[in-house]
């Protein structure tokens, strides 16, 4: 049984109706696990990070699954000239810098999982800054609104586009067409945890099972293992532009094998 669509925003439709043909053509993608998204109400996304693209290529996957794609976005973009319209217009999330501004922005997460909509939230809260683009440790976010709420944690593995833009970087280098993998898990069981005051204790328990989750799937797609210990978001310093000289061959890490696409094909077809 096909999965119900759910109303694009207005702006959302727009968006896709401008980047969904492009991104048609410069990319090739391998879908996989869609199976597994809930069929109804609301749930939390949990994605790893690792380009700024990452929310274009992952909002084309979930469009393409009938989902309308709502991130937790940095507050600053909301103020750029064009941009913070055409974001609030699609019902992206603005994520305030502040402790204070931090709790709204997942009260109002809280609210829209609980009024049946789909929120991704990056549990890394930033792209990874590791140097062969593992998963590094989660901040909280988005097992404080699944346990919140209810809801399905769902974890979302996604390679290849730092392929298309390095970390940090702001060439883009679309071709040639590179192959855009996105693998949808089983939701992260929770169950002990459910009905548990929401301690640190419990939402640190959550959150290293959703990223030991992240990093073997992601694992999984690459056909490799971690290179090393777990980056500790906590101890970041700025953002460096690039870990690695990418080459046109590896792109700054080897690539994995590119297996036959699952569920999806490479021609162009309507939302």
């Amino acid at each position: 049984m096909d999965r119900p669509r759910a109303e694009l925003p207005r702006a959302t439709r727009w968006i896709v109706r401008i980047l969904r043909p492009f991104l048609m053509v410069v990319t090739r993608r391998d879908w996989r696990g869609a199976e597994k998204l809930p069929r109804d109400g609301g749930y939390v996304i949990a994605p790893n990070h690792i380009s700024h693209l990452d929310p274009v290529l992952i909002s084309h996957f979930m469009v393409d699954q009938g989902v309308a794609p709502r991130f937790l976005a940095k507050d600053t973009l909301f103020s750029v000239k064009g941009l913070g319209p055409l974001l609030a217009g699609a019902e992206q999330i603005p994520v305030h810098r502040s402790t204070e501004g931090a709790a709204e922005s997942l009260r109002s997460a809280v609210a829209a999982v609980e009024e049946g909509k789909v929120i991704s939230i990056y549990p890394e809260g930033t792209i990874t800054r590791d140097p062969d683009l593992w998963p590094m440790s989660g901040r909280t976010g988005a097992v404080r609104v699944a346990l919140a709420t209810g809801r399905p944690l769902v974890p979302l593995a996604q390679w290849g586009a730092q392929r298309i833009l390095w970390p940090y970087t702001k060439l883009p280098r679309f071709l040639p067409r590179k192959r855009i993998h996105v693998v949808v898990g089983d939701p992260v069981d929770l169950s002990d945890l459910v009905g548990l005051p929401i301690t640190e204790d419990v939402l640190r328990t959550a959150t290293d099972r959703l990223m030991d989750t992240l990093t073997a799937m992601v694992g999984e797609i690459r056909g490799e293992l971690p290179s090393g210990p777990r980056i500790d978001v906590h101890t970041l310093a700025a953002p460096r532009t690039a870990y690695r000289a990418p080459t046109d061959a590896t792109d700054g890490v080897a690539p994995p094998a590119d297996p036959a696409p699952s569920g999806a094909d490479d021609t162009p077809k309507e939302p």
